[in-house]
């Protein structure tokens, strides 16, 4: 299945990377193409029946973001960068030590218990910009909640810290207890395999049925091309692109959005990246990255 990036979708930000993007013809391209395949085969292969794959679905992953706007979302665009920007202040104070665990529950009574993140930990890790004369967010308080999450076990109610914002009367919601440990993954990486790795799932649809990645995109490429191999246990994705000119670029890459439709929800399936063999990790719009300690 050959997913394009969908050109009116916003990007992450035409990140610009340090590498140089090589661009060349098509010669070949069926032979990579059929590589690629192979390679995401046994990515599957080493993973469906796997200790790692038994682990990853015991565990707490994070599947969305980890941190929840107040009811109706931020009041302006400016806001919403400073978030991004952790340009944010503390004017108050902050409960002290809470307790050392918490409990992840899903539907049916399942749980597990991870370890608790504090108050002031998790503040530090919203703020840190700078926020002197530009337009920033003011927390006035905290106190302890839940908030539901998407998880790689569908959605869990998660313990969390509930900032209070100066000028809102709902609370600013974050994830209060850390992600379970990845497994070691059963294949190591790719070696020879043409593509690329992709760098972090940016959602996956509130019915399982398309995953959306960054992709690296060359600047001189005719734009990131992401095929998906589905089976019981996984979704393999691998990241590649297509070329539209011969010799070297010499222009810089960027990271691109890419949807890929899947024939099933995802449910408990592993969504893994073909060139490392590992789960792609998932990153939020805002906040700190789920801890993989």
């Amino acid at each position: 299945m050959r997913v394009r990036a969908l050109r009116s979708v916003s990007l992450f930000g035409a990140v610009a990377l340090a590498a140089v993007a090589g661009c060349g013809g098509q010669k070949g391209a069926g032979d990579d193409a059929k590589a690629s395949a192979r390679r995401a085969a046994l990515v599957a292969e080493a993973w469906d029946g796997s200790a790692a794959a038994a682990a990853w679905r015991a565990g707490y992953h994070p599947m969305g973001d980890v941190v929840q706007l107040p009811r109706g979302g931020l009041r302006s665009r400016a806001e919403e960068e400073a978030l991004r920007d952790h340009a944010v202040v503390l004017r108050g104070t902050l409960p002290g030590a809470g307790p050392k665990n918490g409990r992840v529950t899903w539907a049916g009574g399942r749980s597990v218990t991870r370890p608790m993140v504090g108050a002031a930990e998790s503040y530090e890790a919203l703020a840190g910009g700078r926020a002197d004369g530009k337009p920033h967010l003011t927390v006035t308080g905290a106190k302890a909640g839940r908030m539901t999450v998407a998880t790689s076990r569908g959605p869990a109610v998660v313990p969390a810290w509930l900032f209070s914002l100066e000028g809102y009367a709902d609370p600013l919601k974050q994830v209060a207890v850390t992600a379970s440990p990845l497994p070691r993954p059963p294949i190591g990486w790719s070696r020879g395999v043409p593509g690329l790795p992709l760098a972090r799932v940016v959602r996956i649809a509130a019915d399982g049925r398309s995953v959306t990645v960054i992709a690296l995109d060359g600047a001189c490429d005719d734009g990131p091309v992401v095929t998906v191999l589905e089976t019981a246990g996984s979704v393999v994705l691998s990241g590649a692109v297509e070329n539209r000119e011969h010799g070297d670029c010499t222009k810089r890459a960027r990271l691109r959005q890419v949807t890929v439709k899947l024939a099933r929800p995802v449910g408990d399936r592993v969504v893994l990246d073909a060139h490392t063999g590992r789960p792609i990790p998932c990153e939020p719009a805002y906040g700190p990255s789920p801890s993989r300690s």
